[in-house]
């Protein structure tokens, strides 16, 4: 972690991290795929029920981001039994609060999802859905946890393992459950909690077959908050990144019904494709992070730098390419995944839109993971609520009123320059830091 080029390392890291993401994406692609084909009410219902894997994953990273984050620096600093002590105490913790949502989802599901924009044409298909969503949410939360505590001790490919494994299969059981068995909707659901189980298993098993540097234990639990509150503290930008994209969807939700449930199905597939290619970033900014945390503990502040910067070229240039195949062949994508022409007609322009300003997002991204690794709490809670709070909810409520569905369409990207911009000066001042800290370290060496 301090001598290997830094190229190398994020390289050796992100390529299994990317492809983790993608997996990751590919449950929610994979089920808005199979289901479009249903009708466009249960297209609409996959977007519906998204706030509640938004809620999910929101705990699941921040016990995990924060997890993942003390351990790479403890791990720098080898002081491995407390990094172990900080990986266990995230992993039970994570399993109790995804119990708790399976219990209170199940028991309020109608209302939340009448809530959160389900018309009365959509809830039976969300209600459908969402029942067995929440009965993985323990398993999707603590997987969060191991999957973080695995990157940060090196071992991304570990993960990429269990995950690629759980969305191959996710894949394979969705045509099976929802048209062989013609289970419709609900196959989609159950294909995805029996896909995200055997993720969960073949995760753990790692820990349990001694696999990784962290052991995980019961024993270990440490409920205080020099640990678990450290824990909690640290993964707060996540919990900010995450609470926020839920909230912003039920906005998103509530604002595009208003246009019918074909806006609602266009607004869903939009977010999903600009989510699937946006995912390959934060593989690769999850690649940096460990690296940055281990060096900044190991007081290795230049490699900090030139991590980021690595980083910073390499998300700019895959975002781009990406940015233009999508943005060239919008119609045919939006066609892959719904016929309703009316459906197709919103998402190209809100596709076009959003994918426009992607290559912002390894600025936006980068700089919130660079705060986040080295510590720099509130500075990283504040820039990760910009892209899906501090800019997007305003832009949601004001820009639909000034330009109808227009507003609906162009609220993303609006938020995303903002965002790119706010990053910016905090970028400066953190290499400002770095260069100081590393002059005073050559001075006393």
């Amino acid at each position: 972690m301090v001598n290997t080029p830094v190229s190398k390392l994020i390289a050796g890291l992100a390529v299994p991290t990317v492809v983790s993401m993608l997996v990751t994406s590919i449950y929610n692609m994979a089920d808005t795929f199979f289901v479009s084909h249903i009708n466009t009410e249960a297209s609409a219902a996959v977007g519906i029920v998204f706030p509640v894997m938004s809620i999910i994953q929101a705990c699941g990273f921040t016990l995990g981001m924060g997890a993942g984050s003390l351990v790479s620096v403890r791990l720098g600093q080898k002081r491995n039994k407390e990094a172990s002590t900080i990986a266990s105490s995230a992993f039970f913790s994570a399993f109790a609060v995804g119990a708790l949502i399976t219990l209170f989802g199940n028991l309020f599901a109608r209302q939340f999802l009448g809530f959160v924009g389900a018309s009365p044409a959509v809830l039976p298909y969300a209600m459908d859905y969402a029942r067995f969503i929440f009965w993985g949410a323990p398993f999707m939360c603590a997987s969060f946890v191991l999957n973080n505590v695995l990157r940060s001790e090196g071992k991304a490919f570990f993960s990429m393992i269990a995950l690629t494994s759980g969305g191959i299969i996710n894949i394979i059981l969705d045509p099976i459950f929802i048209y062989l068995l013609g289970l419709g909707i609900k196959g989609a659901a159950i294909a995805t909690l029996v896909s995200q189980t055997i993720s969960f298993s073949i995760l753990l098993s790692w820990f349990l077959r001694g696999k990784a540097v962290c052991h995980m234990s019961i024993r270990l639990f440490n409920g205080s908050p020099s640990v678990l509150g450290k824990t909690i503290w640290t993964g707060i930008p996540s919990l900010a990144r995450q609470g926020l994209a839920s909230v912003a969807t039920i906005l998103l939700n509530t604002t595009a019904v208003e246009y019918g449930d074909s806006a609602v199905a266009a607004m869903s597939i939009t977010t999903k494709i600009v989510m699937f290619v946006a995912s390959i970033m934060i593989g690769i900014g999850q690649g940096f992070s460990p690296v940055s945390g281990y060096n900044y503990g190991a007081k290795r502040y230049d490699r900090v730098k030139k991590a980021y910067l690595f980083m910073l070229g390499c998300g700019f240039s895959v975002m781009a390419f990406f940015s233009i195949i999508i943005f060239t062949f919008a119609p045919q994508i939006l066609r892959g995944f719904i016929e309703d022409e009316a459906a197709v007609a919103v998402g190209v322009v809100a596709l076009r839109w959003q994918i426009a300003f992607l290559p912002f997002h390894p600025l936006i991204v980068g700089t919130n993971m660079l705060m986040q690794s080295t510590r720099h709490i509130r500075a990283a809670t504040f820039l990760s609520m910009n892209r899906q709070g501090v800019y997007f909810i305003p832009a949601i409520l004001i820009l639909p009123r000034l330009f109808g569905l227009g507003g609906v369409e162009t609220a993303q990207s609006t938020a995303d320059i903002l965002s790119a911009l706010t990053a910016v000066p905090y970028l400066i001042h953190m290499f400002r830091k770095l260069d100081r800290l590393s002059k005073e370290k050559s001075g006393t060496d």
